[in-house]
């Protein structure tokens, strides 16, 4: 079986690329057990708790992370740079048990997948 990584770039609620990517984890479990979920960039933003998405009239989706687990999706990580670039404290309680790892690291890690998908 393939490992799959995917990555999420973009912030919440600015566009559906973080809903889209969301969606396209929870089907890729019925395929495949290696599945890990990667943040970087404005990415990392989607693993900020309370966020009000209904304010800008969009759905809020990221409650939705929760449940990974039960699709046993259950590997995550998280650019620590990317939280720092962004002014976010690395101690925040995030929506997933994610592990920080610098931008290096990160990347190494991400190598280690056989397919990449980016949202």
């Amino acid at each position: 079986m393939n490992s799959v990584a995917v990555v999420f770039t973009q912030p919440p609620h600015g566009s559906s690329a973080g809903r889209e990517g969301l969606d396209a984890v929870m089907a890729l479990s019925a395929l495949t057990d290696g599945i890990a979920l990667f943040f970087i960039g404005d990415g990392v933003l989607q693993l900020l708790p309370d966020q009000q998405p209904e304010r800008v009239l969009a759905r809020n989706y990221i409650a939705t992370f929760g449940v990974l687990p039960l699709y046993d999706v259950e590997t995550f990580y998280l650019c620590h740079d990317s939280l720092i670039e962004r002014g976010l404290d690395p101690s925040l309680p995030f929506v997933l048990p994610v592990t920080p790892l610098s931008t290096s690291a990160w990347r190494e890690q991400l190598n280690q997948y056989d397919i990449v998908m980016t949202f």
